[in-house]
């Protein structure tokens, strides 16, 4: 009996082999998980669901595919501008959709704490569900700021201000605090859309 002089390969360590199959999944994995990176930060903060993120992304998805003007076109219903200048056409439908959105975002509301007390007493400040509430505390005092029912909190140093920004999605009506000092200073009233 004689043994053969090349053994059969046992593993893709071999020189010359290529990749197996569990390192071809893993240079996959790594790329959809690089991609789902790329995309989050280029989306932005926008949390309004309004639909300039998802021109954002259409615009962003059409650079890369190398077909802006087809996409920005469909995107904003117009032909005019992509048509004459084919650099920014992705920019500037984004831009576009991003200023039609804008007017849906409401004024900030202020609430200013002198003294440790809600300057002219516990108000009332109202959004809309759905919309996005933009709520500004001037104070005086150093303490922690307590958005209940949201569970917001940020810490405000004396003389300074925070500002929340968050989507009003829970209806009703929450106490808005100085935190360590156990003193409310608003209301927060997101009523129904």
């Amino acid at each position: 009996m004689s043994t053969p002089e090349n053994p059969p390969p046992t593993g893709g360590d071999e020189p010359g082999r290529g990749l197996s199959g569990v390192q071809r999944a893993g240079i996959v994995l790594g790329g959809l998980a690089v991609l789902l990176i790329v995309f989050v930060v280029l989306r932005g903060g926008d949390d309004s669901g309004s639909d300039s993120s998802s021109s954002s992304a259409t615009g962003t998805a059409s650079q890369s595919a190398s077909t802006t003007t087809a996409q920005s076109t469909a995107s904003t219903g117009t032909s005019e501008t992509e048509t004459g200048d084919d650099s920014g056409s992705g920019t500037g439908s984004t831009s576009t959709s991003t200023s039609t959105s804008t007017p849906a975002v409401p004024a900030s509301q202020t609430i200013n704490v002198v003294n440790g007390q809600p300057q002219g007493g516990v108000k009332t400040v109202t959004f809309k569900k759905g919309d996005q509430a933009v709520l500004k505390v001037n104070s005086d005092t150093a303490d922690e700021i307590h958005v209940h029912g949201y569970d917001l909190m940020k810490d405000v140093e004396k003389g300074g201000s925070v500002t929340f920004t968050f989507k009003a999605t829970i209806d009703g009506r929450f106490e808005v605090e100085l935190e360590d000092a156990g003193t409310q200073i608003a209301n927060l009233e997101v009523t129904p859309s």
